[in-house]
């Protein structure tokens, strides 16, 4: 099978990435996170929505407020990582598409007119946009350690708001040369897919 992009690149975004567990001490810039986020930020979604928001957690006091809603497991490394971001769900991402979906404004009230419709597209097309922008991290030549070991409610709390829904955190920097554990194994396509 022929690729449209070289073999680098595959390995790069796919084969060879892994989730990282330790990082150099290189620091990761806002332009870095800006630069991901305008590369992934025309991924698809349903009605072009953009419900992904991104809480960038840089300083020492805020990453120590974090790590004491992660699992024990998740805050040594958090602590310190270069970087690390939360990812959340915009539950009132609506507002914006008369902007973002002009070829049908009222798909605003049609659809999203109920909080529990909002809830679960936001969380969905957010989840989908955060995937993207693990592959941005990697693009950039950097290693994500994303992490759903947190205290959803507690993160919330703390850092958001009732309207912004946490999915995950996601520790970002130039991997370290013992940063990844061996990758763990794939389930085959024949044991995944179906023909109907």
């Amino acid at each position: 099978m022929t690729f449209a992009v070289d073999s680098t690149a595959l390995d790069l975004l796919f084969r060879e990435a892994h989730t990282a567990h330790a990082f150099t001490d290189e620091p990761v810039t806002d332009e870095q996170v800006q630069t991901i986020y305008d590369l992934i930020k025309i991924a698809p979604t349903a009605f072009n929505q953009s419900p992904l928001r991104i809480t960038v957690v840089r300083t020492p006091e805020a990453r120590q407020r974090l790590v004491q809603h992660m699992a024990e497991g998740n805050q040594d490394k958090t602590v310190v990582a270069p970087l690390a971001v939360i990812l959340s769900a915009d539950a009132e991402f609506h507002e914006e598409l008369p902007r973002l979906f002009p070829a049908f404004p009222a798909a605003k009230d049609a659809f999203f007119s109920e909080r529990s419709v909002r809830e679960q597209s936001a969380v969905l097309n957010a989840a989908m946009q955060a995937a993207y922008f693990i592959l941005g991290i990697r693009a950039l030549g950097l290693a994500a350690g994303p992490m759903n070991g947190i205290d959803h409610a507690g993160i919330q709390k703390e850092f958001l708001d009732e309207d912004h829904i946490p999915l995950m955190v996601v520790n970002i920097g130039k991997p370290a040369a013992n940063g990844y554990f061996p990758r763990s194994p794939r389930l085959d396509y024949a044991e995944v897919s179906a023909t109907v």
